[in-house]
């Protein structure tokens, strides 16, 4: 692990007490629980499938896969997220899988996967772009890669980095979908980008946002 990734790793450890306050990590109102479920139904064939949260947080996304009947295996970088999103889980009387690694490299072995989730995580990796052709390569013939990504200023206003170096990460700051279409698409079969910045997007971030924020699925 490099030092960047260590501090990292304890950014997100130093965070996760306090991680699901925000309505859509927590997804503690059921309106913003509900808008993330109806999604997931749409992003996620129905299954029950084997399903990779790559950056599962605290497990809040990967609660409502297993509650729709998902077989879960979650990765986090932050171990202290891990415990959390096995607790959950384990609160609700539902099965899942929590793993502390680097998504680089899911520490998953050979195991496929019929999809592979992440939110909110691209714009933290050092190499994205190989990130995604591993993650691609997890998938079962015909898996699903569920990217739910954006262009946001994580520091605030001040443009301060939340880690020392931070600012020399690839996609610092998130990438547009445009971009991220481009990266993706030599990788896939198809893909389709849906918009998660609307008026109606409103329960999910349990706020207007001004920002850009979509999600990309995509079929290997």
């Amino acid at each position: 692990m490099t030092d960047r990734t260590a501090s990292i790793a304890a950014y997100w450890d130093a965070a996760a007490a306090a991680f699901d306050a925000e309505p859509d990590h927590g997804l503690r109102a059921a309106r913003t629980r509900a808008a993330w479920a109806r999604h997931l139904c749409d992003w996620v064939p129905s299954g029950p499938l084997d399903v990779l949260d790559i950056g599962c947080g605290t497990g809040s996304l990967a609660l409502l896969l297993a509650e729709a009947g998902h077989r879960v295996t979650g990765v986090d970088l932050a171990p202290k997220m891990v415990e959390q999103a096995r607790a959950k889980l384990e609160a609700a009387h539902l099965p899942g899988r929590f793993l502390a690694g680097d998504a680089m490299a899911p520490p998953t072995g050979d195991r496929r996967f019929d999809v592979a989730l992440s939110r909110h995580l691209l714009w933290t990796l050092p190499d994205p772009e190989a990130a995604l052709r591993d993650w691609i390569g997890r998938l079962r013939p015909g898996g699903r890669l569920v990217l739910v990504e954006g262009r946001w200023r994580e520091a605030g206003q001040s443009g301060i980095p939340y880690v020392a170096g931070a600012e020399s990460l690839p996609w610092h700051g998130g990438i547009g979908a445009e971009g991220l279409a481009a990266a993706v698409r030599p990788l896939v079969s198809r893909l389709r980008v849906v918009p998660l910045d609307g008026e109606g997007d409103d329960d999910l971030w349990g706020k207007r946002v001004d920002d850009e924020r979509y999600a990309l699925i995509a079929e290997a």
